[in-house]
């Protein structure tokens, strides 16, 4: 037995982030557990958050062992994966307020560690835009406010129909150009380039609310919702780098946009102060990208803690149908990592989804083709009520 251990403990040790990129994770696997071998079982990391009281979840039916002994070693080296990293606080455990989420370990993102040149950077743009839209009272216009909405709307849609449902889950494909043209919309929302988004992004769906995810309310509401931009050493200690964006790095233009990404939204506020004065660039800029910022965190902690399990993904993502109507169909959370490949995440016809009528919109007119959406079969195989068996959770 303990030789089978040592072997087990062995090979996960092996596995860096790039060998398991290639690997279908247990609880992102788009067709279940039917195509997932014994050998990737092995390799596959057995980190995961859980809820208190949760029912048994897909990752014990993978660590189901033969008999207590082999149970009781490997919960062992789930354990040990729960082991905070430097600079948390292990004592800090608690729930957040009205949920079940447990906060295994709350790490510090403003005291007690030094600070990069990429960290003060982010704080310097994220802090000026803030105070840009705190000025917003005071220099409003009519013209203003529908500039800013209207850009709102367009570089909104370049971060949840471009960086992710397009170029994080490649939900479905655009032609070259406007590919292209959406993704440089997102980089307009000022949220980094394509290559660091859709990197830490697919990230956290490897290792969601695990140790490993670079954005788990497991470490804290506030540190999930923003507190972990602020700490490029910790991205990555988690990440490890963007390796797993091949797709996008050999492309010379996310490439272009890499090396020169602050410089666009600086042409595009002189632009703005051009055209409409001091009024445009508070509204156009602050007020948008500021709005911008907080809605798309809300996804990364509100949709991970506040609303409702539809599927039993395993993890702790929530749908949330104030935050769907905020972030254009983002909020319907739960669907998306019970489907991550899904274009459609409102998969009910009540749950509104701004993003997947534009997707649809694009491919009733010839443009957006290879649209994927789930399988009733693949839907039953995520339902809590449809689990092929019930095994006994690891104790």
């Amino acid at each position: 037995m303990s030789t089978l251990l040592k072997s087990i403990v062995s090979v996960h040790r092996r596995v860096d982030m790039q060998s398991a990129l290639t690997l279908p994770h247990p609880l992102l696997s788009l067709n279940g557990f039917d195509k997932i071998s014994t050998k990737q079982i092995k390799t596959l990391p057995f980190t995961h958050a859980r809820k208190l009281n949760s029912p048994p979840t897909k990752l014990n039916y993978l660590l189901v062992a033969s008999n207590s002994s082999a149970k009781k070693g490997l919960q062992v080296m789930a354990d040990d994966e729960y082991a905070p990293l430097s600079g948390a606080d292990p004592g800090s455990f608690g729930k957040i307020l009205l949920s079940d989420v447990v906060v295994r370990r709350r790490r510090q993102a403003f005291w007690g560690r030094k600070w990069n040149s990429l960290d003060i950077e982010n704080a310097v743009i994220i802090l000026a835009m803030h105070v840009l839209c705190l000025c917003a009272p005071f220099y409003f216009t009519w013209t203003a406010l529908w500039v800013a909405y209207g850009f709102y709307v367009v570089t909104g849609l370049g971060i949840t129909l471009s960086f992710h449902r397009n170029l994080s889950h490649r939900s479905f494909k655009l032609p070259k150009w406007l590919e292209y043209f959406f993704a440089y919309c997102g980089v307009q929302a000022l949220q980094r380039d394509p290559i660091f988004w859709v990197s830490t992004h697919r990230h956290h769906h490897q290792f969601c609310d695990s140790e490993r995810d670079p954005h788990s309310p497991t470490e804290g509401f506030w540190f999930s919702h923003m507190g972990w931009l602020f700490d490029a050493n910790y991205i990555t200690e988690k990440c490890g780098g963007p390796s797993n964006v091949e797709d996008l790095e050999k492309q010379p233009f996310y490439k272009f946009m890499q090396d020169t990404y602050f410089l666009h939204p600086i042409a595009f506020g002189v632009l703005l102060y051009a055209w409409g004065g001091f009024p445009f660039l508070v509204w156009g800029m602050g007020v948008r990208i500021t709005l911008g910022f907080h809605i798309t965190w809300l996804v990364n902690s509100v949709s991970h803690i506040w609303g409702k399990q539809a599927w039993n993904t395993g993890d702790l993502s929530r749908n949330n149908w104030w935050l769907a109507l905020l972030t254009f169909g983002e909020g319907w959370h739960n669907n998306h990592h019970a489907f991550e490949y899904s274009a459609r995440h409102g998969l009910e016809w009540w749950q509104i989804d701004i993003t997947w009528y534009v997707v649809r919109f694009l491919q009733a007119i010839g443009l957006a083709t290879d649209v994927k959406v789930p399988s009733e079969v693949q839907k039953q195989r995520m339902a809590f009520e449809k689990e092929a068996f019930q095994p006994e959770p690891i104790s």
